[in-house]
């Protein structure tokens, strides 16, 4: 949709009236209509409904690299029942092929009352191009493409016979071949309804051409259907025209094959669950290079799509608050900056962006374009937060605010983002408002860059708050180890979905100032440099200890690297093991991982070792010393001391990637922690932070094919129910090649173009940090021996660790240090009635159609919410020691939800927000009826939307 949308824009009414009726009387179907292949369908979906009226009925999937389960989720659930994809393992074609499975019902693994399945066509062959898709012979069907002709500018088939022009003399003899290419395919389907592609990248681009494959292709119709002996009948058609007519036949005539699961769905097909990692298309190539490729823009990338939900929740606030009210102006005048920002991480979804297969120079273009949109979205949060403390009665003009300025920034679209340094002096204090943008009250350490340590800290009512300083450590060594600037540390309480205000002050004499922490260190390289006001001293011993109330780490000081953790209770050692490696590889490319042999370690000893010990926080800082002069990678452990809260149980791991410079030419840099969990070659890894996915080491297949997808969490588990696992801001690949094992790639660069049709080698890397959050588990469920395939599922503690890495606070600042008495109206901002449970998750809350909220006749509700219920494993130790219910113990009421704002006009809807039938959609609870009751039902793994009205008390009408 994103090129139709360009072309709509431009296009004059007549073409537009012209196309719009095309599609509506079904001559031209619009697929998928996703914002890109394949994602985005709410963005496309809903131009596409509001532009043309149309709502898409199949999805269309042929070029990204493998699929998830996901996809199909989702689709469902936006009301679609039918989809084909392409790029599948060569050797699971052939395996489906062999028992005509390659159409099947998509069922999702925890889908015990088939609610989830879809209809999915598998095309057979390697490509989508058109000497792969009419039958099983390449040098046949190239001949029947007819654009390949002498007249036109395409390559010439490669198998030397070249398409001729059809006529009377030759149809006979062109049809029967293209019908005998037709009848093969067809061995390797159920029934006698049968799909043909026609295209290819770049085609249809003039009449010519089109006309070209038509006037050919219709006398070999016509002679196939005026022979009846020929017991064909060959036409033109859409892809709802071959699923519709496939449908009607398996609904005559009974496919299904002794002992196969029906299901109600479509009967006489069997019902497949999983999904399709990792791709290979020929002699063992596998595609696992780019779940790693590029990293920093798929850093970027979820920033950007945290960023933007946090943006659409706090325009809802201020909309449902202000209502007709002067400071609805602001998200309403935004609105344009909002689409354009929605539609840069659309495009960015592309399976040529994210992926990190795209040419430099668009690679340039979409980093710029998130890059905008993020200051867009930091700029109007700054704002909206401003509202939200502010007198919401104010009649100035809201869009003019600029008290706020975010804390973090971004210079440009390739670099880190940088802490801006807050300077409070002559007894000031600079104000910093949190936005937590999760939907349980958050107690965690947050963190400010200060220029002077003499600093204090205060809450929203004045008392005073304990708090820590340490020295900011530089990424690489050199003479300065330190910045200069100081990390002050202090423990926040934050609402959920709310705002909380803390001052940082100087020459308050009632508080005690941040306490210092303690600095020791290690070096091989003469003098260490101690930064003011710390107190330093060398380390001395093979390795030191890092604690908290809750676990302790052991340090190998002479390499820097994190050796065990210990849990203080029990005192249950685990290895940890952490080793960074890299791996040389030949072959390799954007889309490829072609490594020689293992991976190497590349830390030697020496290097600097800087351990800060501080009541908060503490940090082992490592700059290792390499073969290289300059080290490709630093790092830094540490642990928080927030006092039984979430950070006080996961160890933080921060990698400072710098794989720049010819020197790591063809090197893929990994981390990898052998730690002495006995997984039996299994781990498990998450499809789009959605559900996990069970992972089997095979050591008949080639290491690259052990990679999988990580887009936010990894973990091993043991039959006794200890559990290791690694979350992540980002997405990369993981892998588990040897008991204990999980290793992880963070960076590639390549010199070598894979063929795969980029044209280039990964070259432009850029210095980035990568987060993890590790956590030991050791009470969740024990394998049962005779059910090992069983796809596990995060503890609840364990979403939480993910949800506070992937939706991290938001922090603001007064762009000035002010007077003691400052004060906005309001501190804190609390829109929930209650916290939700912790299982469930607000995959948004947004207004979709900001521009005709004040429409006097807008019938449809103007919000819309979007409910997950976590799946998680019932027998961790249920809360993970933390202050939470779920679900099931306290439902959740939609009309009690919010504190000041009353919920109007309920209605669930289609995950596309199109569809308001719950039947068509698959759901098993009777989620209509939230209407009249306002009870929340949602299955676990489910997510749920819902359209709805808010309105303030009427006290705040005007």
């Amino acid at each position: 949709m994103s090129y139709l949308e360009r072309w709509w824009r431009d296009a004059p009414r007549k073409k537009q009236e012209a196309f719009a009726k095309l599609v509506r009387d079904g001559q031209l179907e619009i697929v998928s209509g996703g914002w890109v292949m394949n994602d985005e369908m709410m963005e496309g979906n809903m131009w596409l409904n509001e532009t043309i009226g149309v709502v898409p009925k199949n999805s269309w999937s042929i070029d990204p690299f493998g699929y998830s389960a996901t996809m199909a989720y989702v689709l469902r659930r936006m009301g679609f029942h039918n989809m084909l994809i392409q790029r599948t393992h060569y050797e699971l074609k052939k395996e489906l092929a062999m028992n005509r499975n390659l159409e099947y019902l998509w069922r999702q693994n925890w889908d015990i009352d088939e609610t989830t399945d879809i209809f999915v066509h598998m095309m057979p062959f390697y490509s989508y191009d058109i000497p792969h898709t009419c039958g099983p012979e390449p040098a046949i069907c190239c001949q029947f493409d007819f654009a390949r002709m002498r007249s036109f500018s395409y390559e010439s088939c490669p198998w030397r016979y070249d398409p001729v022009e059809t006529n009377p003399n030759n149809v006979q003899e062109r049809a029967m071949k293209l019908l005998d290419q037709y009848r093969k395919k067809s061995t390797l389907y159920r029934t006698n309804t049968l799909l043909i592609p026609l295209g290819d990248d770049f085609r249809y681009v003039d009449t010519e051409e089109a006309e070209a494959q038509f006037r050919n292709y219709e006398k070999l119709f016509d002679y196939i259907n005026s022979n009846p002996h020929l017991k064909a009948e060959v036409k033109f058609g859409t892809l709802e025209d071959y699923f519709s007519t496939l449908r009607d036949e398996a609904e005559r005539i009974n496919y299904t094959r002794p002992g196969e699961l029906v299901s109600s769905e479509l009967p006489g097909f069997p019902t497949l669950s999983g999904d399709f990692f990792t791709y290979a298309d020929r002699n063992q190539d596998y595609w696992s290079g780019y779940y790693v490729s590029r990293p920093y823009f798929k850093a970027v990338d979820r920033v950007l799509e945290q960023t933007l939900r946090a943006s659409e929740i706090l325009s809802s606030f201020v909309l449902g608050y202000c209502q007709r009210l002067q400071c609805a102006k602001l998200p309403i005048s935004f609105s344009h900056k909002l689409t354009a920002a929605r539609r840069n991480l659309a495009l960015f979804q592309h399976h040529d962006g994210v992926t990190g297969t795209a040419k430099d120079h668009v690679v340039v273009d979409y980093g710029t374009r998130m890059h905008t949109s993020l200051q867009d979205l930091q700029l109007f949060m700054s704002r909206a937060v401003e509202v939200l403390l502010g007198d919401i009665h104010d009649r100035s003009d809201p869009t003019l605010l600029s008290h706020f300025e975010p804390v973090q920034e971004r210079s440009k679209y390739d670099v880190q983002p940088v802490y801006k340094v807050l300077n409070p002096h002559g007894g000031k204090a600079h104000s910093v408002v949190l936005f937590n943008p999760l939907e349980q009250t958050r107690d965690e350490i947050v963190m400010v860059v200060v220029s002077n340590p003499d600093v204090s800290v205060l809450s929203s009512d004045g008392s005073c708050l304990k708090s820590q300083i340490s020295p900011e450590w530089q990424y690489v060594s050199d003479e300065k180890v330190s910045t200069g600037q100081h990390r002050l540390y202090w423990r926040a309480s934050v609402p959920a979905l709310g705002l909380e205000t803390y001052y940082v002050a100087t020459g308050y004499d009632d508080c005690e100032k941040a306490t210092p922490a303690v600095v020791k260190a290690f070096t091989t390289a003469g003098q260490f440099p101690c930064p003011e006001p710390y107190d330093c001293s060398k380390l001395e011993g093979k390795s030191v200890e890092m604690k908290n109330s809750y676990q302790s780490l052991s340090v190998d000081v002479r390499h820097g690297l994190l050796q065990t953790a210990t849990h203080n209770k029990d005192g249950k050692q685990t290895d940890i093991g952490e080793e960074i490696g890299m791996y040389r590889s030949h072959g390799s490319g954007a889309y490829l991982f072609k490594p020689i042999g293992e991976a190497q370690p590349i830390v030697e000893e020496g290097g600097y070792f800087i351990l800060s010990e501080g009541p908060l926080v503490q940090e082992a800082h490592s700059l290792p010393k390499t073969e290289w002069r300059k080290s490709p990678i630093s790092h830094s452990t540490r642990i928080y001391s927030c006092g039984d809260s979430i950070q006080d149980m996961l160890i933080e791991k921060e990698y400072h990637v710098e794989l720049v410079g010819h020197v790591f030419n063809d090197k893929e840099l990994i981390v990898r922690f052998k730690t002495d969990i006995d997984n039996q070659g299994v781990f498990y890894s998450d499809l789009n932070g959605f559900q996990m996915s069970r992972r089997q080491m095979y050591d008949k297949i080639p290491l690259q094919g052990n990679y999988y997808p990580m887009p936010s969490l990894a973990f091993l588990q043991d039959s006794l129910g200890n559990r290791f696992s690694v979350h992540s801001k980002q997405s990369l690949g993981a892998a588990s090649l040897k008991n204990g094992w999980l290793e992880i790639m963070l960076d590639r660069r390549l010199t070598q173009d894979d063929g795969r049709g980029l044209g280039q080698g990964v070259m432009d890397n850029r210095p980035m940090n990568v987060i993890f959050h590790l956590l030991r588990e050791s009470n969740v469920s024990a394998l049962p021996k005779t059910h090992s395939l069983l796809t596990l599922q995060p503890s609840l503690l364990s979403h939480r660790v993910g949800a506070h890495l992937n939706y991290p606070m938001h922090a603001f600042m007064s762009k000035k240090p002010q007077e003691k008495s400052f004060k906005l109206p309001q501190q804190t901002f609390a829109p929930l009635a209650a916290p939700l449970p912790c299982d469930v998750h607000v995959v948004n809350l947004k207004v979709p159609q900001p521009l005709k909220f004040h429409h006097a006749e807008a019938v449809e509700a103007r919000f819309a919410l979007l409910l997950q219920r976590r799946g998680w494993d019932a027998s961790f130790c249920r809360r993970g020691g933390l202050n939470c219910t779920t679900i099931g113990e306290e439902p959740v009421n939609l009309f009690y939800m919010f504190k000041d704002l009353a919920v109007l006009d309920v209605k669930a809807t289609s995950l596309n927000l199109l569809h308001d039938d719950p039947e068509m959609l698959g759901y098993l609870e009777q989620i209509g009826d939230v209407a009249q009751e306002g009870n929340v039902l949602i299955s676990p793994m489910d997510i749920q939307a819902y359209k709805l009205d808010l309105q303030p008390p009427s006290s705040q009408e005007e």
